[in-house]
């Protein structure tokens, strides 16, 4: 016999989205996260969904794969995504958050909320068969409980490592040197820009690839693994002369007013930059900046002499140093249904970046699938899966069991996936323009997904009482 409670383990982004979404069906919740009492590698706070690496959840428009994703989270009222949009700051094109008020808002509304209870605690294992659980305990799960997955499964976890950007004082640059612009003038200048020549790039590159690393602590016998969307900026660097360039220091489309006409072409290439770092804002009024595209595993000391070398930070003052830390992740084809039900036991999902996805959008997809879906089986009712051409069901897909049937998976190891255009299932005809086909994607999925959620509310027509209440 099942308790109709529901457990969710982990109050990261995938976690807070599966409570929110049980408790709003009318299903009791107790969320668990061990963070006082045990944090993480990365963490800096005990506050829910608290984004450790980036505080950018990708595009906005939805003719980019992430843009969809947020547009298709939108569809059903994604408590992260609603979140994310109310606490936006400005990021040009993309969907960016002041992460403090962020963090503290997910966490007073799920504190808040009567059929959440909030308990802080490190759990060492697996809640007993009668209970319905959300693994929802991210990359970082502690090793206690990663043991434990590990016995139950039968399979390894996998690794890669990571890294987080530093954050500086806004008030710390040279505001003469650094300059406010979007690339190729497109939306607001949302970004502040630090020129470099290539006698500046040159010696910067030389530097951070000579910079000493931090150890990786008890990883470091272990070779360094790293996910090729979160490499750190020497390992860029170490690449080629001129990777950065074509990289996170890309200059193209980037210019100072105070150069002059952009338009002209001689002058253009006269006094265009080299390369250009970028700063981005991690609160609205710009009191913190966030370095894009330097994760790092440089030590402390090394960060604040390298960094200091951009043009426009020779005084800059850290808030947060660059870290590295490892995440563990699931061989989840092997393992998980679509539904996110682990094939070994029917109510038990898995949900965010411990299945496989990536990015802030994927773990709250993931979360809202295994909320739904968790309430369904507490109500006695079948599990569903998103329509695969939507992106949630793409991607749903490629980290599910339904991926077993791609031969590439089977001869190379799983790893991790962001939202992509290319999971989705092509259209019934064939678009050459890009943009033309990535806006009929875009029409396609809003499509399914209307009538999907229709199907979807019908299963709760009945319980819906309290969410119209709450």
């Amino acid at each position: 016999m099942l308790n109709k409670e529901v457990i969710v383990i982990g109050a990261g982004l995938a976690g807070s989205e599966a409570a929110w979404q049980v408790a709003n069906s009318g299903i009791p919740v107790k969320l668990i996260e061990m963070r006082p009492i045990k944090s993480t590698p990365a963490h800096h706070t005990s506050e829910f969904g608290e984004l450790v690496c980036s505080n950018s959840f990708g595009a906005l428009s939805p003719d980019r794969a992430a843009g969809l994703l947020q547009k298709e989270l939108r569809i059903f009222k994604s408590l992260i995504v609603q979140t994310a949009d109310k606490f936006a700051v400005p990021a040009g094109g993309a969907l960016a958050v002041d992460r403090a008020k962020f963090s503290k808002a997910l966490t007073e509304a799920l504190s808040n909320h009567p059929l959440i209870e909030i308990k802080r605690f490190e759990q060492l294992d697996l809640p007993s068969k009668e209970n319905i659980t959300i693994l929802a305990t991210g990359p970082l799960t502690a090793d206690k409980l990663s043991y434990r997955i590990k016995d139950f499964t039968g399979i390894d976890a996998c690794h890669f490592f990571d890294a987080a950007s530093p954050i500086i004082h806004g008030d710390s640059i040279d505001q003469d040197i650094v300059f406010k612009a979007s690339r190729y003038d497109k939306g607001d200048p949302a970004y502040l820009n630090c020129p470099m020549d290539k006698n500046d790039y040159s010696h910067f590159r030389n530097e951070l690839i000579e910079g000493e690393q931090a150890n990786l602590k008890d990883f470091e016998k272990e070779s360094a693994n790293f996910f090729e969307a979160c490499l750190p900026i020497e390992e860029i660097a170490r690449r080629g002369v001129d990777t950065m360039r074509f990289g996170p220091l890309k200059a193209i489309g980037l210019w100072n007013p105070k150069w002059g006409d952009l338009f002209d072409k001689e002058n253009r290439l006269k006094k265009r930059p080299h390369a250009i770092v970028q700063l981005r804002k991690e609160d609205c009024e710009g009191k913190l900046l966030n370095m894009v595209g330097f994760q790092t595993n440089l030590k402390w000391s090394e960060q604040k002499r390298i960094f200091r070398m951009i043009p426009g930070l020779e005084k800059a003052e850290f808030v947060r140093f660059g870290v590295m830390h490892r995440n563990t992740f699931l061989e989840s084809p092997k393992l998980i249904l679509p539904t996110l039900q682990f094939m070994k036991r029917e109510n038990l999902f898995a949900a965010g970046q411990i299945t496989g996805t990536e990015g802030y959008a994927a773990a709250a997809a993931g979360g809202l699938l295994a909320g739904v879906n968790a309430a369904l089986l507490a109500k006695g009712k079948n599990p569903v899966s998103f329509p695969e051409e939507s992106m949630i069901g793409s991607l749903i897909n490629f980290i599910s069991n339904k991926n077993q049937i791609l031969s590439n998976q089977k001869k190379n190891r799983f790893q991790p996936m962001p939202a992509s255009f290319g999971l989705v299932p092509e259209l019934t005809r064939r678009i050459k323009d890009k943009r033309l086909r990535y806006k009929a994607y875009q029409e396609r999925s809003t499509k399914v997904l209307n009538s999907f959620k229709k199907t979807l509310d019908s299963c709760f027509e009945k319980d819906q009482l309290f969410s119209k209440i709450y």
